[in-house]
C-alpha cells in the first residue's frame, strides 16, 4: 500500500504537509496541495479508514435501523426512496451508511446498541419500527446521536411526515367531490403517524358536521394487502356502504383496489378510493391512485443532515421535530358526484 510517505519522497515535502495537504488545512500552499493530490491519485494512495477513526474518533458511518411489521426490508416502496436520499446525502458529506441488524438470529445475539457499538458508528437513523421495544428505547436513551423519522421524542430529533395537513388535504378534496360517506382503513399500532393521521380524519369531519359511522373505520397494518382487501369487501356489505374508502396506504390499498375490482365494480365510477405516499406504483395504475406524495427526497436528507449536526456540532446542535408537508395528487379514484 502507498503511504503518506512515499508521497513525502516524491513531492519533496515532509509527511506532515503530505497529511496537511490531503486534509486541506489552509496553512498549505493551493499549489503545495494540487501537487501533493495529483501525485498521491497517481501513486493510487487511499486512506487507511481504521487510521482516520483513531486520528479523529470518527468512523464516518452512519446506522439506520428500519424494521417495519411487514419485515418489507428494502422492498419498502416508501422508505427505500427516504433511505436513497438519506444515503445520497450522507455520501455528500464524507458519510457511509451501514444497516443495524434486526435479526434475532444473529449468533452473537448483539442489541441494537450493542451492534452500534460493535460498528463504531457515529450514530443513527431510526425509521419504521415499533418504538416501545426495549431495545429500541436502549438506543434511544444512550448517548449516540439518533434521528428519528416519523415518530417524536421530546429529547431527540425527528423529522416528520405533515401527516395532520396531509389527510386534512385529503378529507378535504374527497369531501369537495361530494362525498360524505367516507369510510377510513386506518393503520394500526400506537405510532404518531396512525395517530395523527387518524385524529385529523375525524377533526376535519367534525368541522364539516359529518357524523363518521364507528363501522367505517377499520384498522389494518400498513402495507398489509390482505387484511385491507377483506376490511374493504366487509365496508361494501354494510347496509349503508360509504362512497369512498381511505387506505393506511398506497400498498395496502392495491389489496383494496383488487377486492373490488374482484366484485365487478369499477373504481371510481361505482367506489371512490385514495391511498397515502406516492409510491411509484401508484403514478401507473389505471385509472392512478388519489393520493399525499410524502416529499422523501426532504425526509431523507434532513434526516441525515440533522444527525451529521449533531455529531460534528454536539454543543451548538438543538434538538428538532421538523415537519415536511406532503402534496394531494387528485389522481383519478375518487368520483365528482352529483
Amino acid at each position: 500500500m502507498v503511504s503518506m510517505k512515499d508521497i513525502s519522497v516524491v513531492c519533496g515535502v515532509s509527511v506532515a504537509t503530505v497529511s496537511k495537504a490531503l486534509n486541506g488545512h489552509k496553512d498549505i500552499g493551493e499549489e503545495t496541495k494540487r501537487l501533493v493530490r495529483e501525485t498521491a491519485k497517481e501513486m493510487g494512495y487511499f486512506p487507511n479508514s481504521s487510521a482516520r477513526t483513531l486520528k479523529t474518533n470518527r468512523s464516518y458511518n452512519l446506522g439506520v435501523l428500519m424494521i417495519d411489521e411487514a419485515n418489507s426490508g428494502l422492498t419498502h416502496d416508501h422508505f427505500v426512496m427516504v433511505l436513497e436520499s438519506l444515503k445520497v446525502s450522507a455520501e455528500r458529506h464524507g458519510y457511509d451508511i451501514t444497516f443495524i441488524s434486526g435479526s434475532k438470529q444473529r449468533k452473537d445475539k448483539m442489541s441494537y446498541l450493542e451492534h452500534c457499538r460493535y460498528r463504531g458508528l457515529d450514530g443513527v437513523v431510526i425509521a419504521c419500527i415499533d418504538y416501545d421495544e426495549i431495545e429500541v428505547l436502549e438506543l434511544i436513551h444512550s448517548d449516540l446521536p439518533v434521528v428519528t423519522i416519523d415518530h417524536l421524542f421530546n429529547d431527540r430529533t425527528a423529522v416528520m411526515s405533515d401527516n395532520i395537513k396531509g389527510i386534512r388535504e385529503l378529507f378535504n378534496y374527497v369531501y369537495e367531490c361530494g362525498h360524505r360517506k367516507i369510510a377510513y382503513i386506518h393503520g394500526a399500532g400506537n405510532a404518531a403517524v396512525t395517530k395523527n393521521r387518524l385524529h385529523s380524519f375525524y377533526k376535519i369531519a367534525e368541522e364539516y358536521g359529518l357524523d363518521i359511522p364507528d363501522e367505517y373505520i377499520r384498522e389494518s397494518a400498513y402495507r398489509d394487502t390482505v387484511t385491507t382487501a377483506r376490511l374493504t369487501n366487509e365496508l361494501l356489505e354494510l347496509s349503508d356502504p360509504p362512497t369512498c374508502i381511505l387506505f393506511p396506504d398506497d400498498y395496502a390499498g392495491l389489496g383494496g383496489m383488487n377486492a373490488i375490482k374482484a366484485r365487478g365494480l369499477k373504481i371510481p365510477k361505482d367506489i371512490s378510493v385514495a391511498g397515502y405516499d406516492g409510491i411509484r406504483i401508484t403514478k401507473i395504475l389505471e385509472p392512478q391512485l388519489t393520493t399525499i406524495n410524502q416529499d422523501t427526497i426532504k425526509l431523507g436528507q434532513y434526516a441525515a443532515e440533522k444527525l451529521i449536526d449533531l455529531i460534528e456540532r454536539p454543543k451548538t446542535t438543538f434538538t428538532e421535530h421538523i415537519i415536511v408537508p406532503g402534496v394531494l395528487d387528485k389522481g383519478a379514484t375518487v368520483s365528482k358526484l352529483k
